[in-house]
C-alpha cells in the first residue's frame, strides 16, 4: 500500500494512492467522473447533520484520503435514497459508494467517535437478515437498549405509536429474495 501525506490548511492527511481503486472496484462506480459540479450535495439531507457533503466525500476517495473518509459522519448518515444519484450528470451512484464505504469501515473496524450510526447500520442489516424486513418498532427498541438513551424520543414515540407507525406485533413475511440476497454477497454487510 503506497502512502503519502497531503498537506492541507487543516492538517496533514493521509494518502492512500489505491484507496480510490478499491472503492471504485467494490462499488463498481466510476468515481473519476466526478467533477465536482454540486448537485449531489444540493439534494442531500443528510448533509445538514455531516461533516462533509457528498461531493466533497467524492474528492476525499479522489485524493487518496482514506482516514478522513472513514471518520466521516457523513458516510453513516446517508440513508442511500439515491438521490444524489440522480441529480448526478455522470450517473454516479454515490449511495453505492457510501453503502460501500459503510461497508469496508465495519471490516476495518473503523467508526467515528461517539458515533451510534456504524450501531444501527448494523442492527438494521441483522434484522433484515433475520425476518427478511423491518419491523421499527423492534429496531428501535434494540438501538434504544444499546445506546441506554432510552428516553430521548419518548414524546416521538408515543406519537408514532398513536398514528399506527410504530405497530407493536410485526408482519413477518419471510421471503426467501432476501436471504438469497445475503448468501450471494458473501456474508458481507
Amino acid at each position: 500500500m503506497a502512502t503519502a501525506t497531503l498537506h492541507l490548511p487543516a492538517g496533514a492527511i493521509t494518502v492512500d494512492v489505491a484507496f480510490r481503486e478499491e472503492v471504485a472496484r467494490l462499488s463498481g462506480q466510476p468515481l473519476e467522473l466526478c467533477f465536482q459540479c454540486q448537485k449531489c450535495a444540493s439534494g442531500c439531507y443528510p448533509t445538514q447533520e455531516g461533516d462533509y457533503t457528498p461531493n466533497e466525500i467524492m474528492r476525499l476517495i479522489q485524493y487518496g484520503a482514506r482516514d478522513a473518509v472513514f471518520r466521516s459522519r457523513t458516510i453513516w448518515l446517508c440513508t442511500s435514497c439515491e438521490t444524489c444519484g440522480l441529480r448526478c450528470p455522470n450517473g454516479i451512484r454515490i449511495a453505492e459508494v457510501m453503502d460501500t464505504l459503510k461497508q469496508m469501515a465495519v471490516e476495518r473496524g473503523i467508526t467515528p467517535a461517539g458515533e451510534t450510526g456504524p450501531m444501527f447500520h448494523n442492527l438494521f442489516l441483522n434484522e433484515i437478515r433475520a425476518t427478511g424486513r423491518i419491523h421499527e418498532t423492534m429496531l428501535m427498541l434494540k438501538y434504544k437498549l444499546k445506546t441506554g438513551n432510552l428516553f430521548a424520543d419518548m414524546k416521538l414515540g408515543w406519537q408514532l405509536f398513536r398514528r399506527g407507525k410504530l405497530p407493536l406485533l410485526p408482519r413477518l413475511k419471510k421471503d426467501p429474495a432476501v436471504r438469497q440476497i445475503f448468501e450471494r454477497a458473501g456474508g458481507q454487510g
